[in-house]
């Protein structure tokens, strides 16, 4: 018999729970004791009377380990829904990054034509440094960062993914 090995991929799963002290925790804790990495976690209220919360996770495993978390988190009390959005079909995903980058001269030159391609904003800046705010894909954030770093940058933070289904239909 022969056993197929198929490699690890990228899923962004949503999770709909109540907004109360723990759920978090549960959630994080599930991951951490099944060996599951995170590899970006956001979490919002989204309820007009602050009832619920929208966790969005970023994990990477082949398929049949996606379907286990996914079973596991759905098996938890305070969560309403699981959704797997690269599974789904077409979806947005978004992420907010914070980059402070040090320079004078030629290199705060480069660093402002860059942002600018980029669509970055500058939210603060001094004779010396700049710090850039900017959205996107995950990716259009990691090739700005590495760009920056041969120009002065000193600091990153940045927000996690966010996502959300294409079309008309609610979550």
């Amino acid at each position: 018999m022969k056993i197929e090995h198929r490699a690890a991929e990228r899923h962004v799963l949503t999770v709909t729970v109540d907004n109360e002290p723990g759920i978090l925790a549960k959630i994080t804790g599930l991951f951490t004791a099944r060996g599951y990495n995170i590899d970006s976690l956001t979490v919002a209220d989204i309820s007009e009377d602050h009832a619920i919360s929208r966790i969005t996770v970023v994990t990477n495993g082949p398929p049949q380990v996606i379907d286990q978390i996914m079973a596991q988190l759905e098996r938890l009390v305070p969560v309403h829904r699981v959704t797997d959005l690269t599974d789904e079909g077409p979806h947005v995903e978004r992420e907010l990054a914070l980059v402070k980058v040090h320079g004078t001269g030629d290199h705060r030159v480069e660093a402002l034509r860059i942002a600018d391609v980029f669509r970055a904003n500058v939210v603060d800046t001094t004779t010396e440094s700049f710090v850039f705010e900017l959205t996107g894909a995950t990716d259009k954030i990691d090739s700005f960062i590495a760009l920056m770093r041969g120009l002065g940058l000193v600091e990153v933070g940045r927000s996690g993914v966010v996502g959300m289904m294409r079309g008309a239909e609610g979550a």
